[in-house]
This record gives C-alpha cells, sequence and structure tokens, in this order.
C-alpha cells in the first residue's frame, strides 16, 4: 500500500504539481511515523534521490506522500526528477523506530541504522547502507562522521553522540 502511495503521489505531482491526498482510516496508516523514502533507476540501481526525517511529524500515509515527493525533487545531490524519468525509478521505503542512544560497541549492523551528532553537524544512514557497502562497523562510523563534515574518527570523541534505530523496509519489483 505504501509504494503505491508513492508511486501515486509521484505521477500525479510530476504532472500537474497537486499532491494527492489519500483517504486511511486504519490506526497504522494514520500514526505519526519517521520516515525516509530513496529512489534509485532501475536500470543501474543508482541512486536518484533520498530524503527522509528521524522524527514523526505526519500520518504515515501522508509522511509516505510528501516524502517521496521531496525525495524526487529536494535532494540537493540532484536534478529534479522529470516526469519522463519516473518509469526508469524504483521507489524505497523505510518506516523507522524512535532514535534511541547506543554505545558503539551495541551496534548491529544491518538492524541499526545510525544518526551521528556533533554539535550542528549531523549525519544519518538507513540500516541496509553499511550491509550494501560491505562496511564493518568501524568503517560504518568513519562514513558516518565523514558523511556529517567531520574527520574520520570524530565518532570516537567526547561530545559526539550516536543514536541508533530499526526500520522496516519496502522496495518496488
Amino acid at each position: 500500500i505504501l509504494l503505491k502511495v508513492a508511486r501515486t503521489s509521484l505521477e500525479n505531482f510530476l504532472k500537474d504539481r497537486k499532491q494527492t491526498t489519500f483517504e486511511f482510516h486504519t490506526s497504522d496508516m494514520l500514526q505519526h511515523r519517521a520516515v525516509f523514502v530513496t529512489l534509485r533507476e532501475k536500470d543501474s540501481g543508482k541512486l536518484r534521490g533520498c530524503i527522509g526525517h528521524v522524527k514523526a511529524r505526519y500520518p504515515l500515509v501522508e509522511a509516505v506522500a510528501k516524502t517521496a515527493i521531496s525525495s524526487a525533487l529536494e535532494d540537493s545531490r540532484f536534478t529534479s526528477l522529470s516526469k519522463d524519468e519516473l518509469k526508469n525509478i524504483l521507489i524505497e521505503i523505510n518506516v523507522l523506530t524512535r532514535l534511541n542512544k547506543i554505545s558503539t560497541n551495541e551496534i548491529e549492523l544491518g538492524k541499526h541504522g545510525l544518526m551521528l551528532c556533533k554539535g550542528s553537524y549531523s549525519a544519518i544512514y538507513l540500516p541496509e547502507v553499511p550491509i550494501n557497502q560491505g562496511w564493518d562497523r568501524i568503517e560504518f562510523l568513519e562514513e558516518l562522521s565523514l558523511k556529517a563534515g567531520l574527520n574520520r574518527t570524530d565518532w570516537k570523541y567526547k561530545g559526539t553522540d550516536i543514536f541508533c534505530f530499526e526500520s522496516e523496509s519496502w522496495t518496488e519489483n
């Protein structure tokens, strides 16, 4: 259902720049949840957009719809997705649990996504990233530090907080 919400939202927004409203009355769809939407090219698997929130801001169905559009249009690493490109895009949705502080020796690769914070610097990786990249726990933390704009080893030092979350994910075939 969530993949259909994301795809329909993208199709309609890219066609007429209007957001689609979905009517769901089940408690799971109305519960506020944190969501990430990742867009990849079907033919190459290359990342085409990824946007999300670590804090629950909207009911799940609305969060998926809004975040799908943001991933297509607002990821500053890419040009905005065009209507013609959409047929070559696969959508992945991650629904996140709440953030919890974690010590680095408790991190489980493939289970925990991480958010690193140090002062005004922060970065996040979803649970599947270290598995897809072939990273061990130390490489995961080093790459997260670099993504935050810090030095590779800053994850080790006082004043750096590491938070974990888990996620459920769905990907189009």
